[in-house]
């Protein structure tokens, strides 16, 4: 058993574990340009945790864009794969983390709402992936955020009960699913206006600053005080 008993974690990746918002943005931005429409960072921050398939389909509806979903999906991977390789920035204290719990033998999975493609790449391309081998992709399962899907898939590939899972995460969707989980959340809002969204009441820990707030410390003592053994 780990340092933490029966405590699992399941992170969320863009916006949580690493700073890929940028990069998915000008993925957005070109894409949606060639469809001639204007797409503002304050237009992205709309969509910041909800799920790729999810935008895309809102996109196509909101812009009148006649191309099926699966295919945008397929050009907004293929461009942002070329941004994600060309440099992906983990926010160190989550990296900390990240070591600190391996080290510590408590089980962990990764569930975004990206494509599996993009997961892998930011994975590998940061090195995450010797310490992150359980991963769940919005693309497989029924539905994304903020349903609960992803995090109790997440759950049962690490055999761990949700009742004992405690998820970070970094937008009010993903709030939304871990609460539906059944599970614990800790909250670093990505966009930190956000933090007063009505989804992240339901947080365990809400860390109104974001990332300019957090910190593995925090994080590990949190985990300590809801551990059971």
């Amino acid at each position: 058993m780990s340092t933490f008993g029966r405590t699992s974690v399941i992170l969320d990746l863009d916006g949580t574990l690493v700073d890929s918002e940028p990069n998915y943005y000008e993925a957005s931005r070109e894409l949606l340009a060639e469809h001639g429409v204007e797409y503002t960072w304050a237009d992205n921050e709309q969509y910041v945790g909800i799920g790729t398939q999810e935008t895309l389909a809102t996109w196509r509806d909101r812009y009148g864009i006649g191309v099926p979903v699966a295919e945008l999906l397929a050009e907004l991977d293929r461009r942002y794969l070329v941004l994600a390789r060309a440099g992906t920035h983990v926010f160190p204290e989550m990296r900390g983390l990240v070591e600190q719990l391996h080290g510590a033998g408590v089980p962990m999975a990764v569930a975004s709402g990206s494509s599996r493609a993009a997961i892998d790449a930011i994975l590998s391309g940061t090195g995450l992936d010797t310490l992150l081998t359980t991963v769940v992709s919005a693309d497989e399962v029924a539905r994304g955020k903020p349903a609960p899907d992803v995090f109790l898939a997440a759950a049962a590939l690490i055999g761990a009960d949700p009742a004992d899972c405690v998820v970070l995460e970094d937008a009010a969707p993903g709030a939304t699913a871990a609460h539906a989980a059944g599970m614990r959340c800790i909250a670093i809002p990505y966009v930190t206006a956000h933090a007063d969204a009505p989804a992240f009441a339901s947080a365990d820990l809400l860390l109104r600053g974001g990332q300019a707030e957090f910190t593995a410390r925090a994080a590990w003592d949190y985990l300590a005080s809801v551990s059971r053994p």
